[in-house]
């Protein structure tokens, strides 16, 4: 069996950290957007046991896993499986950026496997194997624009968002959410974090947009802070952090505006841009 997927990015259009868990999670409320950036993995099945991962320019410390191949170790020993399975990652999404494309890496090959293989766990269960990998990997098992409670892994369907475009912008600066979280000042997070009427215009989507991890992360990186400046001041409606970062996003109303944005902030510089589209609900289309 050969397969072909795509993992898609994600970014959070609010984020509000309600406090810190016995279990050294935190509790959290977002809402969370897949958006069409994708890691493209091959994914095939033979006989033989064992499990192997190829992600070229992602080191792996010693003794490290790969999180997807986890996930495929994870889903063989549930379903009681003897197979060989190789992955092959092509890395579009960059690493530790606040993007989620390992968590999204690992829901593929859930989903995938699952699927090809004909094991017949429901989507309930495959979001119970993601939740011992990553508390983003339940959202990418979801496929669906998703209002995210708990650790993230509590998912409940939101109504059609208003149609929006965004430019991505990450400078390369490393963060580790890890470092982020143990440094977050907890406050209270007012009703806000308990948003239950979600945004029909693009002017509610704005006012929306919300990170509690932004003063974390830019306030040590100064830079962050000059680039959310500038995607304003080239026509983002409202610009935001995504996750603990260090990507950030503008909200465009169209194509044209966030290419236009994004041609000029490629100017003398080697940062990842990247104009995308919200996805909308289901899995999505392979493209060969």
């Amino acid at each position: 069996m050969k397969q072909r997927l795509l993992a898609p990015a994600k970014i959070n259009l609010c984020l509000h950290v309600l406090g810190r868990r016995a279990d050294g999670y935190h509790d959290l409320a977002m809402l969370m957007q897949r958006i069409s950036v994708f890691d493209r993995l091959d994914v095939a099945v033979g006989s033989a046991p064992g499990v192997a991962v190829a992600c070229t320019g992602v080191p792996l410390a010693p003794d490290e896993e790969n999180i997807a191949a986890r996930a495929a170790r994870r889903l063989l020993e549930a379903a009681g499986v003897t197979g060989r399975v190789v992955i092959d990652i092509d890395k579009r999404i960059p690493v530790a950026a606040g993007l989620g494309g390992g968590s999204s890496d690992a829901a593929a090959v859930l989903v995938g496997l699952n699927r090809g293989l004909d094991l017949g766990f429901d989507r309930q269960a495959l979001m119970r194997f993601g939740r011992d990998l990553g508390a983003d990997v339940p959202f990418f098992v979801y496929e669906r624009t998703a209002w995210a409670t708990g650790i993230g892994d509590v998912l409940d369907p939101v109504p059609p968002l208003p149609p929006f475009w965004c430019l991505l912008v990450n400078p390369g600066i490393p963060v580790s959410t890890a470092w982020a979280y143990r440094n977050l000042g907890l406050t209270s997070p007012g009703d806000v974090a308990r948003l239950r009427k979600f945004p029909a215009t693009m002017s509610e989507l704005v006012r929306l947009l919300h990170n509690d991890l932004e003063r974390v992360t830019i306030g040590h990186h100064p830079l962050l802070a000059g680039i959310r400046r500038q995607l304003v001041d080239l026509g983002a409606l409202g610009a935001l952090m995504s996750g603990s970062g260090p990507t950030l996003f503008g909200i465009f109303e169209s194509e044209a505006a966030a290419r236009r944005a994004e041609q000029e902030m490629r100017r003398d510089r080697d940062w990842w841009l990247c104009v995308a589209e919200p996805l909308p609900d289901g899995p999505c289309v392979v493209d060969r």
